[in-house]
């Protein structure tokens, strides 16, 4: 099989592409011919050897995938062959076959196509654990989404507004914003041209927003924390602008506020009934039309590079997803 390989870390014109020896399934596996896959933000990180997760060389990144299962292993009951479904992968989704734990494959929709469903797992499952489990977002609380046009972004508005929330999304240009009122959103911040905390300041009354999202960190978040409400809950999410920010405690303290965690992951391995709760409710959402994921660019597996980069400049909008078959 082909696959995109990590031999040392670095950028991604370090990768290549190869012919490489098809994976064998354990007990608890599946083997999935791979149509789709995902490209996500901890790809660019993954190469370079700065992500939390550093596999052994050589590995193929892509954290999600959605394709056919081609065998099941022998302590597998719940799927089979010929299956169309979509998984979490960590890594090794680059590529034209991989070894998946059964535990962390889903059936995809009838109603939803390869390419859709290698571009949802993690952003809409992300952004559904963020608000549900770690927010226990309300209806009519308001929600803050930093980062808005982005793969989770863009999921995090479409859940809160599903929730019943009102959401402000919060982007870079009047581009991506545009992107993210076609998604639902109820008001808009170009962070590039006002202040982030007058902003939310002027829509709230003065309040601040009830739940923050922030896949960005940086210098958004230094001014996050200062537009949270009373009882406030601001969800660690990622760090895309590069820089991991250092939390002021006393604001948490006058405000009665919260940092949280939100690793989908790790939720989805640890509570994988709840995971399953998640994806239930978001299949039914994308059914009634709710959610409507949007993937901006396709590319082939050999435009593995340019698919990379568009992340890594921070000009996605929506997903990126790369096609390994037509």
């Amino acid at each position: 099989m082909k696959a995109v390989l990590c031999k040392e870390f670095g950028p991604a014109s370090s990768l290549v592409l190869e012919e490489t020896t098809d994976p064998v399934a354990r007990a608890n596996e599946v083997i999935l011919d791979i149509h789709a896959a995902g490209v996500n933000f901890p790809d660019t990180l993954i190469i370079e050897g700065k992500y939390q997760i550093k596999p052994p060389f050589p590995f193929s990144p892509g954290g999600e995938a959605a394709g056919v299962i081609a065998s099941v292993g022998e302590k597998v009951r719940h799927l089979k062959a010929g299956d169309r479904v979509m998984g979490l992968t960590g890594f090794g989704s680059f590529a034209e076959k991989i070894a998946v734990d059964a535990m962390r494959i889903l059936p995809i929709p009838r109603d939803m196509d390869f390419v859709t469903a290698a571009g949802f797992s993690m952003t809409y499952g992300t952004s559904m654990h963020a608000l549900k489990q770690r927010a226990n977002i309300q209806p009519g609380e308001t929600l803050l989404v930093l980062g808005a046009s982005g793969g989770v972004g863009l999921a995090a508005v479409e859940i809160g507004k599903a929730m019943g929330a009102r959401v402000i999304a919060a982007a870079s240009s009047a581009e991506k914003l545009a992107v993210a009122k076609a998604a639902g959103a109820d008001e808009l911040i170009n962070y590039s041209e006002v202040s982030l905390k007058d902003a939310v300041k002027e829509l709230t009354k003065g309040q601040g927003a009830d739940v923050i999202y922030d896949p960005v960190g940086g210098d958004l978040f230094d001014q996050a924390v200062r537009s949270i409400n009373w009882k406030g809950r601001l969800l660690v999410v990622g760090f895309a602008s590069g820089r991991i920010p250092e939390f002021p405690a006393n604001l948490a303290l006058l405000k009665g506020s919260s940092i949280v965690g939100v690793f989908w992951g790790s939720f989805a391995a640890r509570e994988p009934q709840t995971n399953l709760e998640n994806f239930q409710q978001l299949f039914a959402w994308f059914s009634e039309g709710k959610l409507k994921p949007l993937v901006s660019e396709t590319f082939r597996l050999d435009q593995y590079e340019d698919a990379l980069n568009i992340l890594t400049s921070r000009k996605a909008v929506g997903k990126v997803v790369v096609q390994v078959r037509d």
